[in-house]
Order: structure tokens, then C-alpha cells, then sequence
């Protein structure tokens, strides 16, 4: 492996936000040929789900309209390579959605999928699904390959580097996996952070209120909207919610930023 993919790896490994891993991963990533970039990931799958959006994480480098489209509206889950990523780890091109396509081997909604995304420029491209410890986790990357670029290219370009694509997606995978997963629909407060923290150490409601200096009564409001952020219904669930998401006992951006 060259050094400057040695580099790049230890910068994304370096990250003190996910922004920051994604940035540095698809930087790489568009210099293959990739402009443009979808990543997922979620801690709360169900058999058939990824259960609800608002807890997954979802990174793309791709237009407004195609978020629309892709995240929002749903149409990822019924592509063939998300179907592939759900059952499967490891690294592919596209090259057998084109020849299932061309076969007639994919189910209607898969085919009118492969449609869609032609239409839209994407024809053809990478998928890289990560293996993962939990059966309640599932993460997926796909490079969409830039216009002009065909499946051929595309898989001489894995042949010759399926290695170092697979050691720059597992590392942006596994430091993204690890830092916070901060959103405006999830987010908390430091005081609402530090409330759930003390109660995962054992903390009774008036042992927080003396640690934290406020009133038991002011300790159940911060747990209240740590609930309403989280959307759980009780507060080890909140606990647990937050400790997965990685936003309790955590170095977060702006703590870091202050120690500077």
C-alpha cells in the first residue's frame, strides 16, 4: 500500500467528526472517478427496516434533487445493490445489476429502479457493505461511477485497486461508526447530556441534582427532554439510545473546540 494511502487512512482515523472522515474518504473517492457518494448506517434494524430514518445516518455527496429522491422518498431500498448490501458483506460493481437487468432476473420495482437511476446518470458503480458485530447494525457505501465512466472501467479499476478502496471504506466506516452521531432531530444539550451520563453511572435522581448543582425538579426536566430528543419513553432508554448513538460519555466537537 503506497504512503499516501497510508496518510490518508491515518487522517481519517485522526477525525474528530464524522464531516471531517467523510470529507477526507471522498476526497479519494473522486479522484477514482466517483463524484458522487451515498453512505448509511443504522443501530436499529429490524428484520425487514432499517427501522426509523430519523435514527440512521445518511451521507451523500449527490444534488438536492437526488437526496429527494434517493433518501427521502425511499427509492435506495428498492435498488438491487441495497437489496445486495442487506444480505451480503464485502465489495462489488454493478456489473451484475446490468446483467440481471439485460436477463430479466430482477423483480419489477427492481427493474423500474435500474430505470430511474439511468435516467438519472447512474449506471454504474461500486458497493461496498461492511460486516457488522450487531445484528441491529447494517452499514452500505456506493460510488456512483461520474458520467462516461462504464461498467468496464469500473471493474478494471476494482480489479487493479480492490484492496485500497476496501482499507479507505472500512476505515471511514469504522471512525464514523465511533464518533457522535449528532443531528438537529437528535440532538441534546451538555446539561442533558450530562444528566443521562450520571444516570448510567447509577446516580439516583437526587444524587444528580447535588452533582449537577440544580433541583431534583430541574434534573427531571433535563431527563424529560433528553426523552422528547431521543424519542423514547423511559429513561434507560434513553441511556441506552444515546450511549449507541455515541452521544453520551463522548469528547464531542464543541467540548474539544473549548479545550483548545
Amino acid at each position: 500500500m503506497s504512503h499516501s494511502i497510508l496518510a490518508l487512512l491515518n487522517r481519517i482515523a485522526a477525525s474528530s467528526s464524522i464531516d471531517e472522515a467523510w470529507d477526507h474518504a471522498t476526497g479519494y473517492f473522486t479522484d477514482l472517478g466517483f463524484g458522487r457518494v451515498n453512505y448509511g448506517f443504522t443501530r436499529f434494524k429490524h428484520l425487514k427496516t432499517i427501522g426509523d430514518p430519523e435514527d440512521a445516518l445518511f451521507l451523500t455527496t449527490c444534488d438536492a434533487d437526488y437526496v429527494k429522491r434517493y433518501f427521502q422518498a425511499g427509492f435506495y431500498a428498492k435498488t438491487p445493490v441495497f437489496r445486495w448490501a442487506e444480505r451480503s458483506s464485502g465489495i462489488c460493481s454493478w456489473t451484475w445489476v446490468k446483467e440481471a437487468f439485460e436477463a430479466g432476473r430482477l423483480s419489477a420495482e427492481e427493474a423500474e429502479a435500474v430505470r430511474q437511476n439511468a435516467a438519472m446518470g447512474v449506471v454504474a458503480g461500486i458497493s461496498v457493505s461492511f460486516p457488522e458485530v450487531s445484528s441491529r447494525s447494517k452499514g452500505a457505501l456506493g460510488l456512483i461511477a461520474d458520467p462516461g465512466i462504464t461498467a468496464e472501467a469500473v471493474d478494471e479499476l476494482l480489479s487493479a485497486r480492490r484492496e485500497e478502496i476496501l482499507a479507505v471504506a472500512n476505515m471511514m466506516h469504522l471512525t464514523i461508526v465511533h464518533l457522535p452521531q449528532l443531528s438537529r432531530h437528535r440532538a441534546l444539550s451538555p446539561r442533558q447530556r450530562e444528566a443521562l451520563e450520571w444516570v448510567a453511572d447509577g446516580k439516583t435522581t437526587q444524587d444528580v441534582a447535588l452533582l449537577m448543582g440544580v433541583s431534583p425538579a430541574m434534573v427531571e426536566k433535563h431527563l424529560r427532554l433528553a426523552r422528547e430528543a431521543l424519542a423514547v419513553e423511559t429513561t434507560a432508554q434513553a441511556v441506552a439510545k444515546g450511549a449507541l448513538l455515541n452521544m453520551i460519555f463522548q469528547r464531542l466537537p464543541e467540548a474539544a473546540q473549548a479545550a483548545r
